[in-house]
Order: C-alpha cells, then sequence, then structure tokens
C-alpha cells in the first residue's frame, strides 16, 4: 500500500470517526430534547386534567367536569377507577389501556408505547383524594411527529457524513499527491541514476525550496550521491593503483623465477628480488586488512600505560637510517608523559607519519619530531620542510585510497593511499584526532592529538573539532 493511499485511508478514517461521534451525539441530544417537549406537554396537560377531575362519595369519576376541557391536538387520555374500571375516555371508542403497566406502578412514569403503527408517549399518574388511592390518569401523545423528526435528522446526518468523508477523502488524495510530490521527484531521479550509473546527476532543488523536510531529505540525498560517487572514484583509483603495484612486483617475482628456471640455477640476488617483493605484497595486504578491521569497529588494542617519550624517541631512532641524501632528523622538544594505549600501534602512525615526512622532504630539508602536553591535551608533532600540500588535497589526505598529485598531476610517488586513513583510524580509536596545516612552498606539519583523561573505547570515534 503506498504512503499517498495510507495517509488517505487515515485522515479519512479520523474523520469519519469524529463525524461519526458528533453526528451520534446530536441525534440523542436532538432527540432527547425533542422528548422533553412531549413530556412538557404531557405533564400540562395531566395538570389541568386533574384540577378539573372530581371524584364522589362512591369515588366514581364525574364525567361532567371535563367536558369543557380541550386537549392538545392528538391527546388521548383516560381516567381509570382504583378498581381498574374505564371512567372516562377520549377519544370515546379508546377502550383500551393507554399503558397497562404504567397502571400499576404507583407513582407518575413516562413510557414509550408502540403497537403497530401507532407510537405513543404515555403518561400515567397515580390519582389520590382524602380517603386514599382513587384511580389512574393516563395521558398520551403521539410521537409520528418526533419519528419524522428523527429519520429526517438520521437522513441529513448519513447524508452530510458521506459527503463529508468522500470530500475530505479526495481533497486529502489530491493534497497529499501535491505534497508528496518532491518524493515522486526523487524516486525517479533515483531510478535514472541507477539505470544510467551516473552518480554525477543530482536532484534539483530550486522547486522544492518552500518545503523544508523535502528539502533537508534532497539534500542529503544529494550529499549522499556526492559521497558515493567520492567513494566509486576513490575505489576505482584504488584499484588501477593497486593493479599497478600488483603487477610491478609479480613482474619481478615472475622474471626471477623465469631466469633461474633458464639457467637451472639459484641466485642470491634473484632470492632477495623475490623476497623483497613478496614483503611489499605482504604490507599491501596487511594495510587492507588493518584499514577493513578499522572500518568494521573491529580493531583491538592493547592498552597499557606507556611513557609516549620513550615511544618518540624509539621512532626517531628507528627513522634515522632513512634520513639520508643530506635530509635531517631532529626532536623539536618533547616531555615525558604517560599515556594509556596501545604502544605498537601508535608507533605505526608515528612510523607512517615520520616516513612520509621524510619521504617528501627534498634533499637538505628537516623533519623534526615534537612532543608535549596542553591541558588536557596531548600533542604529537611531525613537521617537514617539503614542498606542502595543495589545498584542495587537504580535505581529502585521510580518505581511503586517496593519493595527492604532485606538481606535474601525477600520483604521488609513495604508498597505496592508506598509510594516513589507517593512522587516522587508529587515533581515533584512542580517543583523538589528527590535525594538519600545511602551505605549499612552506611544509607540512601533522599533530596527533591525544586525550591525557581516560580515553574512549575501542571503535568509538569523537567528533573533531
Amino acid at each position: 500500500m503506498s504512503l499517498r493511499l495510507r495517509l488517505t485511508l487515515l485522515y479519512t478514517s479520523l474523520l469519519g470517526g469524529v463525524l461519526l461521534i458528533v453526528g451520534g451525539l446530536v441525534f440523542v441530544l436532538v432527540s432527547q430534547t425533542l422528548l422533553g417537549e412531549v413530556d412538557t406537554r404531557l405533564a400540562r396537560a395531566a395538570t389541568q386534567l386533574i384540577s378539573r377531575l372530581r371524584v364522589n362519595t362512591a369515588n366514581q369519576f364525574d364525567q361532567r367536569t371535563v367536558i369543557g376541557f380541550q386537549p392538545l391536538e392528538n391527546l388521548f387520555f383516560q381516567v381509570w377507577d382504583a378498581e381498574g374500571q374505564l371512567q372516562i375516555s377520549r377519544p370515546f371508542g379508546l377502550l383500551q389501556p393507554l399503558d397497562m403497566v404504567g397502571l400499576s406502578y404507583g407513582r407518575p412514569v413516562y413510557r414509550s408505547i408502540s403497537s403497530g403503527e401507532i407510537h405513543l408517549r404515555v403518561l400515567s399518574v397515580p390519582l389520590r383524594s382524602n380517603r386514599g388511592p382513587v384511580g389512574v390518569l393516563q395521558v398520551a401523545l403521539s410521537l409520528d411527529l418526533l419519528l419524522v423528526a428523527q429519520r429526517t435528522l438520521a437522513t441529513l446526518l448519513v447524508t452530510m457524513f458521506v459527503l463529508a468523508v468522500i470530500i475530505v477523502g479526495v481533497g486529502t488524495w489530491l493534497g497529499t499527491g501535491y505534497v508528496l510530490a518532491p518524493l515522486q521527484v526523487v524516486t525517479e531521479a533515483a531510478l535514472q541514476i541507477t539505470r544510467a550509473d551516473d552518480l554525477s546527476r543530482r536532484i534539483p532543488l530550486a522547486a522544492q525550496e518552500t518545503d523544508v523536510e523535502f528539502r533537508q531529505l534532497i539534500m542529503a540525498f544529494n550529499t549522499t550521491l556526492e559521497r558515493l560517487e567520492n567513494l566509486f572514484h576513490a575505489q576505482r583509483r584504488f584499484l588501477a593503483d593497486v593493479s599497478h603495484e600488483l603487477r610491478t612486483p609479480l613482474t619481478v617475482i615472475k622474471g626471477e623465477l623465469g631466469l633461474m628456471r633458464l639457467t637451472g640455477t639459484v641466485e642470491p640476488e634473484s632470492v632477495q628480488a623475490i623476497e623483497q617483493e613478496v614483503d611489499r605484497l605482504t604490507r599491501l595486504v596487511g594495510d587492507l586488512l588493518l584499514m577493513a578491521q578499522a572500518e568494521a569497529g573491529s580493531l583491538t588494542l592493547d592498552r597499557q600505560p606507556m611513557a609516549l617519550d620513550s615511544l618518540v624517541l624509539e621512532v626517531y631512532q628507528q627513522m634515522q637510517h632513512l634520513a639520508k641524501g643530506g635530509r635531517s632528523l631532529d626532536i623539536a622538544e618533547i616531555e615525558p608523559i604517560t599515556f594509556i594505549g596501545d604502544k605498537d600501534r601508535l608507533k605505526q602512525v608515528l612510523i607512517n607519519l615520520v616516513g612520509n615526512a621524510i619521504k617528501y622532504t627534498p634533499a637538505g630539508g628537516e623533519v623534526r619530531l615534537g612532543l608535549r602536553r596542553v591541558g588536557n591535551d596531548i600533542q604529537i608533532s611531525v613537521s617537514d620542510s617539503g614542498p606542502g600540500i595543495p589545498e584542495e588535497d587537504l580535505p581529502h589526505i585521510f580518505e581511503r585510497f586517496y593519493r595527492g598529485r604532485s606538481q606535474n598531476g601525477e600520483n604521488a610517488p609513495f604508498g597505496y593511499g592508506l598509510g594516513l586513513a589507517i593512522a587516522q583510524r587508529i587515533v581515533q580509536s584512542h580517543g583523538g584526532w589528527i590535525e594538519v596545516q600545511s602551505r605549499l612552498g612552506h611544509g607540512t606539519t601533522f599533530i596527533v592529538h591525544l586525550p591525557a583523561e581516560t580515553p574512549a573505547q575501542d571503535g568509538v570515534e569523537p567528533d573533531q573539532p
């Protein structure tokens, strides 16, 4: 069932229920009002008759006292003595009691009596004299007019109910169709995008500017399309880059194996080349697996108290052999700081950042390491004097598979575009984040921010400022 039909049925049902309740109340109220008017007329007529009735010493009613009584239109009355004998009747041919039950009630009572096509409202009033009960007076009025009014009112209410339900149903159907038209636009756009496999298309927003909710929906959908498009392009770039990276080591391995097959000897240089390429493939697969674990929230951390200053010095000593060709690796500042975290994972982050800084720093350049505490914020900085990162690349450097462009427009010559994404995930799993500051021609600085207080749990990523 469509949303449009469900809304139409819902609104129509609600209105129908309200109309039924209101109509029922109106019908009951009008009926009681009309019946009350009939009872008032009966009570007035009974009072007039009682004031005229006279009883002799034999407890017999004198008919002469009511000869001059002018009854209301359609008024019937009977006077019964204490023995149950009819004494007076108008009209004269009415011999059966107007209300047999009312004769024995012993108190005034109103009852509606129906017999065939005759419908009466009967008031039975016990008559008393100084000597005790002397009989019963019954007065009645026809209810035909009341019944006609009830039927007319019921017909009117039912007609109004049907018309109102039809009008509201049609109006709701048309109104919801107009209101939900943007959803149809979104649906058609999504189907066209699916059929055409064109993630660059967007849903037009100008026509929906007055509908805040639908505008937010369309903006969210367009944002999703943009992210999907970026992810698709990133995946395509990744496949191209990984294909290239895999082709090279596999070609080397195949060539070395072919050479050994031709010569029939195992050369140490060939074995070493194969080992290097296998190590390269192993690193690529390891990075992919680690990234998948981080994104799935299953990256486990061995949290232990650790000295961050010792970790920074350890990374500094291990990375000295990469700082060649006139590059220098120095420590700008370092403070003794204890942190609860996974030492191996944080070491991986620092090695990645320092390694990137050394690789992108030209000969004669400088890379500087720093560790300090600012309030509850622990900051590990890695600065270089390299060419810097283009402004258009800065928002994307932590994305999976993203590789920046060099000045000639080619992909950066190092890595697979996973190192910074993995580093960011590891730092986030420790409750921190990575800040990057860079200007073309003035170098780049990466700052790892870690909380000095209790870190976040595994898989929980804090909001970045």
